[in-house]
């Protein structure tokens, strides 16, 4: 079993690189057209600039799994807000995914907690759409929209889940099919389980990201059983070229169980690397500790130490 281990958007180790620097749309409205348009530009350069740093990072220190930060681009998708974040950095782009390709990493976005499918109000739906698009459009400009994911979460439950899920199925009928073909949906610490998560990703053939942190904070009686659930969910990789993938962080205390903590405790994931090992299933880590990078390298170190675990490269584990 081969374990490959990667982080979220900014290398913490680079000085001055994070690739999610923005502007609000309350000092956008305070400049000139002219000078509008120049600071999105710069910003959007800087953060395509430092992604491209910490990808030269990740190839050093041979971690093959990244996920792009979802503000590459600010104001991209607001309403009030139109402007061409594509043509003006195709270079940039280019290189993006040329050095993804050249070295073989895999890649992808996770938007925020507001591109959901389950609302009963048609302009969030509607939102949801153009901001996956936005998401599938800088994959389109660097070349990787045929093989990064964009990640979800099912979404609200609005006092009727049951009902929320009917809507959720209605609603991704609006989604473009290309885009729906790169789409993942991952449990919730809160809401939907792993159980309903599957049962959604199995009925819109979607595979699922499973989070081992949420399902440890919001799991149902019947569905404790670890090793079946994994079962399901490699099942819903199975039409897709891609090891099936998981979210890896652990609790920051008792009392804030659903938060993340700096690194991820090797003892909180045990459980889950053991069931792992035992069905022989390779899969990717993304890790989502707050030292991202830093704690990426920990935990392989970590993970090394296990009995029968072996570091073949600088974020990759054969168990």
């Amino acid at each position: 079993m081969i374990i490959r281990f990667g982080y979220v958007a900014m290398a913490t180790s680079l000085y001055d690189a994070s690739p999610s620097k923005t502007m609000t749309f309350s000092r956008y409205k305070q400049l000139g057209k002219k000078e509008r348009i120049k600071q999105l530009k710069e910003i959007t350069r800087a953060n395509l600039e430092h992604t491209i740093r910490a990808l030269h990072y990740n190839i050093a220190h041979e971690i093959h799994l990244y996920r792009f930060s979802s503000s590459l681009v600010p104001l991209a998708t607001h309403e009030e807000v139109e402007w061409d974040y594509l043509t003006p950095f195709q270079k940039e782009y280019e290189k993006i995914g040329e050095l993804v390709k050249e070295h073989q990493m895999r890649t992808s976005f996770h938007p925020n907690q507001f591109t959901l499918f389950t609302s009963e109000k048609e302009h969030v739906t509607t939102n949801t759409v153009k901001d996956m698009e936005y998401h599938y459009s800088l994959l389109e400009a660097m070349g990787l929209e045929k093989e990064s994911h964009i990640n979800l979460h099912v979404g609200g439950a609005y006092g009727d889940k049951p009902s929320a899920m009917e809507r959720f199925h209605a609603n991704l009928k609006q989604l473009p099919i290309p885009i729906k073909k790169q789409m993942t949906l991952e449990n919730d610490d809160k809401t939907y389980t792993t159980t309903e998560t599957l049962s959604i990703c199995e009925k819109e053939s979607i595979p699922m990201m499973f989070d081992y942190h949420h399902y440890m904070a919001n799991h149902e009686e019947e569905e404790k059983k670890l090793e079946d659930l994994l079962l399901r969910f490699y099942q819903t990789w199975s039409n897709n070229p891609f090891p099936p993938k998981i979210h890896a962080s652990s609790p920051r205390s008792e009392k804030a169980y659903r938060s993340h903590a700096d690194f991820v405790d090797i003892e909180f994931i045990k459980p889950l690397i053991k069931v792992l090992k035992s069905h022989q299933v390779d899969v990717d880590f993304m890790i989502e500790a707050k030292k991202k990078d830093k704690a990426v390298l920990q935990l392989v170190e970590d993970v090394a130490k296990i009995r029968g675990a072996k570091r073949i490269d600088g974020a990759t584990i054969k168990i």
